[in-house]
């Protein structure tokens, strides 16, 4: 075990993590040069071209130094908000972690709460100053960042370049030099965390695991703690760039096991694996389901697809067990499936997924939170879509998720980020100077005022400078109404959303103004109303298509032209009682960027 070394990455999106790690397979001789590509651990096309790694990936390497050989295990990590459970399980397979700064943007808020994870956990902190070679990096000052929310040696940092490949032989030296060796007991019962798992067509899930304690052997009876279920390891091995069975894995190593599961939801990480016959006595702690924030409905263009979507997304759930969905069914949509996200973003990307892997285009519905109804009878309703809010007469209060957030932004940036987070009901708890010209500010917020568009209004005011993090901190009691959009007195199921009272008219006249924009004009009159409960709060009116049926009229007597007219009109009123307006797909997205 004394050779080993596991570790991760932790860094902010587009920080240069994935390009560093291409370093660091290269100069280990983990891959020949054919096989080299830039970002070779992110094997989606939507993490090459967005530049995010999206799912976890880990790899083995081998080093010789100073006539030793060594075994360095790279957990690499996702640095998005949306996926933080992932980098905790990560984290916790870990004793040490390289700490990624760009020297030309500094410090940001998601390396600093992932940072408090990896030192809650014990790692060992390597700090990797990156990007020297850019033309605008600040070293001294960014080296001044690091010492601050370290107090580490200033000689201590690494200056790199993942580009160039500077500085990456240090990075070698120092993780075998600065990080422990794992520790553990071989002739315990074998105890494994699993830190990630993904779907192989052939084989079924592949989960992947850290050894703590003990050893997991080819042909094992094994037992995972928290689902309760026992298999037989058909296959194990350690992962190099592609998987390399073994007979044995033992304690401090990283490898992968193939036990025949075909359902995604045996596997889950952050689960224990121990031997049947000899169990552990405690599982490993840390261990959550993933639970999702966001909530959306999808549904297909054409109903006919409605099998297809179901497939995809059962495909999508083997490769990603963090979306849960149920089917459902909407008046204006038809059938689909009511999904949970971890966030925008992972709504996006699933969003994306379906379209690239599956040719399915779908609609979205307004993404909105899960919230708690109390009712007047004392009864206590989880609430994940509008319908399923009870009539007010019968709510007593109705509480809703807040967030912890904290933004770091440059200084000229502090009124208008404060604010847009006042705007958005958020409450002023902490106000920090990181350096001169950097603040951290913290809030706390409801969920469901981040999940329209804040994140995108908070990159534009702050020309893309400000960085956002968040953590769930529980239900307080608000003041929330349903509020309904409605065509020509018909409902649309799928525009209607939960809100706080006090946004509900300017909210309501918003959607129907841009509803105005955007349907079609029939023959007869459209009223698009919102309301709320019983009331209207806000009213637009697309008028009818009209031919002038006066035209043929050359003077002559008035009345004439009035019975024309009248004749018309009883036309568009016998139309508006069985004509059906359809909402274009644009009408359902353009609600989600209402201040565009």
């Amino acid at each position: 075990m004394k050779n080993i070394r596991n570790f991760c990455i932790i860094a902010h999106i587009d920080h240069g993590k994935s390009t560093l790690a291409d370093r660091l397979l290269e100069y280990t001789k983990t891959i020949d040069k054919r096989q080299m590509q830039a970002q070779l651990l992110d094997d989606m096309d939507l993490e090459r071209e967005r530049g995010i790694t999206i799912k976890s990936h880990a790899i083995q390497m081998e080093y010789e130094l100073d006539g030793e050989k060594y075994v360095l295990n790279l957990i690499d990590t996702p640095g998005h908000v949306d996926f933080s459970y992932e980098v905790s399980r990560s984290i916790a397979a870990c004793e040490g972690a390289l700490l990624i700064v760009d020297a030309a943007q500094g410090i940001e808020a998601q390396t600093i709460s992932n940072l408090f994870m990896a030192l809650e956990h014990g790692l060992e902190i390597i700090p990797v100053l990156n990007k020297i070679d850019l033309p605008g990096a600040m070293q001294e000052e960014v080296k001044d960042e690091i010492v601050d929310l370290l107090g580490c040696e200033r000689d201590s940092i690494i200056p790199a370049s993942g580009k160039t490949g500077l500085g990456v032989y240090d990075i070698l030296r120092a993780i075998i030099e600065r990080v422990p060796s794992p520790k553990g007991d071989p002739n315990a019962p074998a105890k494994a965390l699993i830190f990630d798992s993904v779907f192989n067509s052939f084989r079924g899930i592949i989960a992947y695991f850290r050894v703590l304690d003990g050893e997991i052997r080819k042909n094992q009876h094994v037992k995972f703690m928290n689902t309760g279920m026992d298999y037989h390891a058909d296959e194990i091995g350690v992962l190099k760039l592609t998987p390399m069975p073994k007979d044995v894995i033992k304690a401090g190593d990283v490898g992968y096991i193939i036990s025949g599961i075909k359902d995604a939801k045996e596997v889950k990480v952050g689960d224990t694996i121990t031997d049947f016959e000899r169990p552990a006595s405690v599982a490993i702690q840390g261990f959550e389901d993933v639970k999702p924030m966001v909530f959306a409905g999808l549904y297909p263009v054409d109903t006919e697809d409605y099998e297809d979507l179901r497939d995809a997304m059962g495909k999508l759930q083997l490769n990603d067990a963090s979306i849960v969905f149920e089917p459902e069914s909407s008046a204006a949509l038809g059938f689909g499936f009511r999904c949970g996200f971890l966030g925008m973003l992972h709504l996006e990307i699933i969003q994306e997924r379906l379209e690239r892997e599956f040719n399915m285009t779908v609609i979205t519905t307004v993404p909105n939170v899960s919230y708690i109804a109390y009712t007047t009878k004392g009864e206590v309703l989880p609430v994940n879509n509008p319908s399923d809010l009870p009539s007010p007469d019968k709510i007593k209060f109705v509480e809703e998720p807040y967030i912890s957030a904290s933004i770091i932004t440059k200084s000229d940036w502090v009124g208008p980020v404060m604010s847009l987070c006042l705007d958005k009901r958020g409450v002023l708890k902490n106000q920090v100077y990181l350096t001169s010209d950097r603040v951290e500010l913290s809030f706390d917020m409801p969920l469901a005022e981040i999940v329209f568009d804040f994140y995108d209004r908070l990159k534009t005011i702050s020309r893309g400078y400000a960085s956002f993090d968040y953590s769930p901190i529980g239900f307080k009691e608000s003041h929330l109404v349903k509020m309904d959009i409605m065509l020509n007195g018909n409902q649309v199921d799928a525009l209607s959303a939960i809100i706080h009272r006090d946004n509900a008219f300017d909210l309501g006249k918003k959607i129907c103004k841009k509803l105005k924009e955007l349907i079609p004009k029939q023959q007869f009159e459209i009223a698009i109303q919102a309301g709320v409960g019983a009331k209207i709060i806000a009213r637009e009116t697309i008028s009818a298509l009209r031919k002038d049926v006066t035209a043929k009229c050359y003077g002559g007597d008035i009345s004439r032209k009035r019975k024309l007219l009248e004749k018309q009109k009883a036309g568009k009123k016998r139309m508006r009682s069985v004509g059906n307006v359809d909402i274009p797909q644009s009408a359902f997205m353009a609600v989600l960027k209402l201040n565009d």
